[in-house]
């Protein structure tokens, strides 16, 4: 187990006497409290102090807010949750734990559009109004800054780490010697002024930098320095099997009859991708084709672009988190001198950030659950009523972008499941929202469409043909019941698919 002698070479001398164990760590938090912690999917998240938060919860009933950047590790999502000491949860998540809980209605969760939420934390918007009580943040180096004040350096993601230091009267620094002090020069920590004060985000290229490369924070509000020697909880990321490459195939020809159409520069324009092994398998797809001199301005940087960079093909990738697979991670931290030049972590809100999507010209690529005959999205909800993750970033994106693209499987478990329906069970992005829509059988190009012209084509394009016969005739007879309807849609059949689910366990229509 690490000791303080372990981080005494990472921190400056004015945090040694607020040196402290986890357990005495935890022992200052008290039920009710709200925590804004550090992580952005399972990099960067405070590990020692939620761990003993949770055995400090099994001998004494306690209950916390937990407010991240995202989804993050075990030993919050996981350990907490276990325990019964998460109360309130914001605002995504990915753990089984976790989602079995908020199914089961023993964790409330609210699902938040990622670049709002550090913004309305500082107003007070959040459920109860409450604040933060404490920041918990891990980072790899404390540096003195003079007047009272010290530079924390993060590792593997921002979030929304600098929102929550400036806004709590109380930081844990977690210092973890499983990251590398080479780290350091990665970050750019910016915190917009808020209304009526906000100024205008100054990015105009993903590899601008406007803030600083450590997270400033007054020595007096840190009542901890705990030290930690627990790895990030990265995951393999699945095989890239035959449908996976056909996605990445069928956009990069899309791409390439944008470029040749003058609608997009031959570098195309900076790179948006979602999380999870889709999109990292259309990153893939880039790496294996003609395009070079890329930008990315995403949120995860996952193992495709480090592909790019090893290939020649990225200039730089902007984002708010690494998360590779451990193979990709070991590989990074052993190269962290070369690979960091061509990799920026921002806070989430900065990552994310709307304005500056629509300013850059962002290309949004991110996965749906399933989508229907016109166009709209849903990411987040199995058979409209369970929660899976959440909506992450992709919402920032999609209604900002350039251009927006959805990639989603045509059928799901083994062909049980549709994933083109006529009417989503929940919807996340409208169609107003969807610009394209990308399987392994094709491309449904639905720009300056009506739903009627959309719909023939995303069936064609997009759907299976095992469902593709029911998918026409539901469109037909809609057609034929509304008339001259802008949307057609028979309302008393228009879920069922869903019912034959829940009754068969597979969205064919039953024999007659």
């Amino acid at each position: 187990m690490v000791g303080f002698e372990d981080i005494k070479d990472r921190v400056c001398a004015s945090v040694v006497s607020k040196f402290k164990t986890a357990e005495e760590a935890a022992e200052m938090i008290k039920d009710g409290d709200c925590l804004g912690v550090s992580g952005f999917t399972p990099s960067g998240y405070p590990k020692a102090v939620p761990l003993a938060l949770a055995e400090k919860a099994k001998k004494t009933p306690f209950k916390v807010n937990v407010w991240t950047g995202a989804s993050v590790g075990p030993e919050i999502d996981a350990a907490m949750v276990e325990a019964g000491c998460m109360d309130r949860r914001l605002p995504y998540q990915t753990n089984a734990t976790l989602r079995k809980a908020i199914n089961a209605g023993k964790v409330r969760y609210a699902d938040i559009h990622l670049s709002h939420f550090a913004q309305m934390a500082r107003y007070g918007f959040m459920a109860d109004r409450k604040k933060i009580d404490f920041a918990i943040v891990e980072v790899c180096k404390i540096n003195d800054l003079g007047d009272g004040k010290v530079g924390l350096i993060p590792t593997t993601s921002m979030g929304n780490s600098s929102s929550y230091v400036a806004t709590a009267p109380k930081v844990i620094v977690e210092v973890n010697t499983t990251q590398p002090v080479g780290l350091e020069g990665m970050h750019d920590s910016y915190v917009p002024l808020d209304p009526p004060n906000r100024k205008p985000i100054p990015i105009e290229r993903p590899e601008d930098r406007i803030g600083t490369p450590y997270i400033p924070c007054d020595l007096d509000k840190i009542v901890a320095v705990v030290p930690c020697d627990i790895t990030d909880k990265v995951r393999p990321l699945g095989e890239i099997d035959e449908d996976a490459k056909h996605m990445g195939q069928n956009l990069v020809n899309f791409l390439k009859n944008e470029v040749k159409e003058g609608r997009l520069p031959a570098n195309l324009l900076p790179l948006q991708s979602g999380v999870g092994s889709v999109a990292n398998a259309v990153i893939n797809g880039l790496v294996n084709s003609d395009f070079k001199d890329l930008t990315v301005y995403t949120e995860v940087i996952q193992d495709g672009m480090f592909d790019l960079i090893d290939a020649g093909k990225l200039r730089v990738a902007s984002g708010t988190a690494l998360t590779p697979s451990p193979e990709c991670q070991k590989k990074f931290y052993e190269n962290v001198e070369h690979y960091k030049k061509y990799l920026l972590l921002r806070p989430q809100e900065i990552s994310n950030s709307p304005e500056v999507a629509r300013r850059i010209g962002v290309i949004a690529m991110n996965t749906a659950i399933e989508v229907d005959i016109y166009g709209n999205v849903n990411s987040t909800h199995v058979c409209g009523t369970k929660l899976m993750n959440g909506v992450g970033g992709s919402g920032d994106f999609a209604r900002n972008g350039y251009l927006t693209v959805f990639f989603t499987n045509s059928l799901a478990k083994g062909g049980k499941i549709s994933s083109v329906v006529p009417f989503c069970s929940h919807i996340d992005h409208a169609t107003l929202d969807v610009d394209v829509i990308v399987s392994e059988r094709g491309v449904a190009d639905l720009r300056g469409l009506t739903p009627k012209e959309k719909a023939p084509i995303i069936i064609d394009q997009i759907a299976n043909p095992k469902y593709q016969p029911y998918l026409y005739d539901y469109f037909k007879r809609a057609c034929e019941k509304c008339g001259n309807s802008q949307t057609p849609h028979i309302l008393s059949e228009a879920f069922d698919v869903y019912k034959w689910f829940e009754e068969t366990g597979s969205m064919e229509k039953p024999a007659e």
